[in-house]
């Protein structure tokens, strides 16, 4: 058993739904006060154990993803929300390390405002979303980040993990997320989106069939004009006599 996998199998320091915990604050327990919501939260996070350690479950999800939203916090409060993409995969559960699950990725160059990587330098906290429109399914994550400029040649360890990138573009640094926790959200207001690939894949089927029948079609076709031919011959040579 690998590392990774020995560490997925391996609960540590579990407590009460961890992620949920971190996140509410006095202001959001007085708004579930408020819209009456606070006995049954109080007991979902009492019945769910979780750590900072992702599951099997997880680590399949993430590593069928072909995007995820990143959300970091800038120096004057304003949350920014970055989407990134690539083929599935491109994002990576990593070994973990002193008992927490570590995901990485290759940040490729893009239009070059770097909003996220500037935050980063003053709050490493991050929060990620990974949807899976087509199944109604979702994984919030949140954690600590740490950017590794690929030109301070600090990062010869990370760049020898798989975590090297799949597509194209100019990989300018690499970002792991020390997971801090996580949780699963219900499949609620999520409309159904299919990729290019998902849809091909259950397309498939019609489109055999309509090749199917188009020939069929065109088989016939050439059978009746078979038939036709003859008969229109037959008419013509009485009409001439």
């Amino acid at each position: 058993m690998s590392p990774l996998a020995s560490a997925l199998t391996r609960k540590t320091s579990v407590m009460p739904h961890r992620y949920l915990q971190e996140l509410t604050t006095a202001s959001v327990i007085a708004a579930q006060q408020r819209y009456g919501s606070r006995p049954a939260i109080q007991r979902m996070v009492a019945g769910w154990d979780t750590d900072a350690m992702l599951g099997t479950d997880e680590a399949a999800f993430i590593a069928e993803r072909d995007s995820f939203y990143l959300a970091t916090v800038s120096e004057n409060g304003w949350p920014y929300l970055q989407h990134r993409g690539g083929p599935p995969g491109f994002l990576h559960a990593l070994d973990p390390v002193d008992g927490h699950s570590v995901l990485g990725w290759a940040d490729l160059r893009g239009n070059r405002q770097y909003l996220s990587v500037g935050n980063l330098a003053t709050s490493p906290r991050v929060s990620l979303l990974l949807m899976d429109y087509a199944h109604q399914r979702r994984l919030k994550i949140i954690g600590t980040a740490r950017v590794i400029d690929v030109r301070d040649g600090k990062s010869a360890d990370l760049l020898n993990r798989p975590i090297a990138p799949a597509q194209l573009g100019k990989m300018e640094r690499l970002i792991t997320v020390d997971v801090h926790g996580y949780d699963w959200n219900c499949p609620q207001h999520i409309t159904p989106r299919f990729s290019e690939g998902e849809l091909s894949d259950a397309l498939a089927p019609i489109r055999d069939e309509l090749a199917s029948l188009r020939a069929e079609n065109h088989a016939l076709r050439e059978q009746l004009h078979g038939r036709t031919l003859p008969d229109q011959r037959r008419d013509r040579d009485s009409h001439e006599h």
